[in-house]
């Protein structure tokens, strides 16, 4: 399938048609990783890290630990 290369502010873009988007799982804003090989352009959807709350708790030390933020008070039918 052929598409064109078009001139987007300072850039060039492509179209990719939904069929192909569709196939690898790209929607719009998607992040996509872009490399040359073999004098090709490659664009591959990104891989997403998986996150896992102990890892991320794992990361909390005094130095990065802040205070409480105070969002106001509640608004509607929250339950706190």
């Amino acid at each position: 399938m052929e598409s064109r290369v078009q001139k987007w502010g300072n850039s060039l873009a492509v179209r990719i048609p939904k069929p192909l988007a569709s196939e690898v799982g790209l929607g719009e804003g998607a992040p996509v990783e872009l490399r040359v090989s073999h004098g090709s352009l490659v664009i591959t959807p990104a891989e997403r890290p998986v996150y896992r709350l102990a890892d991320l708790l794992a990361g909390v030390r005094r130095s990065n630990l802040h205070a409480e933020v105070s969002t106001g008070l509640r608004e509607g039918e929250e339950v706190w």
